[in-house]
């Protein structure tokens, strides 16, 4: 008898025994249950009460990211750690204003004193309300789960008479851990393919978006996409001089008819576009964390690395 035929039994006893504690395994209670998911990111835009209420409670870290550091000296939300939102984007070797790495975003967290649990309200003033929801979708793309911008900015929780202070707090640097969730944005490969696909919104200003103004290589918008400026989302052209406020949000049901009459429902797939990606991180924000539309991402480099490939470009009015 050769030695193969010895040990073939040998080898179907093996398999035979395996397959018994695979069984019994599989017959155990809660055994190779699917795993949860990683619960989604809470992003709520909050009013200057709800702040003042969390004051003092060491259960909120603050974010002021107005880019003038005097204007945080002069005065600013009480423990509030100023960060220009301008420090998270630079050049990546070819274009500009791109979003720093994911160990870079990391650290500048961590020199802030955020941690990944930290609950976090970033806040900003005027028409930088598009630093504060930078930040914020930043803040959700780097794994933080409870989030919050401060509706009206700086200008509205002052106005309203909650307290400001020029004191500095003290704070400790800590190690903010590394992630990187890309289910939030597209990149220039998937934009390629989305193209006549995807519903692409491009909140610029029309001169922007139709390619009168020539600001970048080549000037237009991505074929099919919807022209959207971000400032009809807010109080920016309210007639009343005493509301008038870019930091301001309109009602949810306001927003949701601007969308609607402009074909982007929540049965669309929706790419939201801009010049450097930080006019996209407002209508992202609303769409997917205030009107709950299941589908919606950002595309980073946006019309700044768009304009310098070889895709298709589109100029004119927006038609739709």
């Amino acid at each position: 008898m050769s030695v193969r035929s010895l040990r073939w039994p040998r080898q179907k006893a093996f398999l035979a025994v395996v397959s018994v504690a695979v069984a019994l395994l599989l017959a155990l209670p809660g055994f190779f249950q699917p795993v949860a998911a990683a619960p989604s990111a809470t992003v709520q835009f909050v009013s200057p009460a709800w702040v003042a209420e969390r004051l003092n409670t060491n259960k909120l870290k603050i974010l002021d990211v107005r880019t003038n550091p005097l204007a945080y000296i002069e005065g600013h939300v009480p423990g509030a750690v100023n960060i220009a939102d301008s420090a998270y984007r630079g050049p990546n070797g070819f274009l500009p204003v791109q979003i720093w790495d994911a160990q870079k975003l990391a650290d500048l967290f961590g020199r802030a004193g955020v941690k990944n649990s930290d609950s976090v309200l970033v806040y900003s003033d005027g028409n930088d309300i598009l630093g504060a929801t930078q930040v914020a979708y930043l803040l959700e793309r780097s794994g933080v789960k409870d989030i919050a911008v401060l509706d009206g900015g700086y200008k509205g929780y002052k106005d309203a008479g909650f307290p400001v202070t020029k004191e500095y707090p003290r704070y400790s640097l800590v190690r903010f851990t590394p992630k990187d969730n890309r289910e939030f944005r597209v990149d220039i490969k998937q934009v390629e393919q989305l193209i006549g696909k995807s519903t692409f919104v491009d909140p610029r200003p029309p001169a922007l978006f139709s390619g009168e103004q020539q600001v970048f290589i080549r000037n237009g918008h991505i074929p099919g996409a919807r022209n959207i400026p971000w400032p009809t989302f807010t109080e920016a052209n309210n007639p009343n001089e005493s509301l008038k406020n870019p930091h301001k949000l309109k009602p949810l049901s306001d927003l949701k008819a601007i969308l609607e009459a402009k074909g982007v429902t929540p049965d669309k797939d929706v790419i939201v576009t801009c010049s450097t990606g930080r006019e996209a991180s407002l209508q992202y924000l609303v769409l997917k964390h205030l009107l709950k539309y299941p589908n919606v991402r950002i595309y980073e480099g946006s019309w700044t690395e768009y304009s310098a490939s070889k895709l298709p470009v589109a100029t004119g009015p927006d038609r739709s």
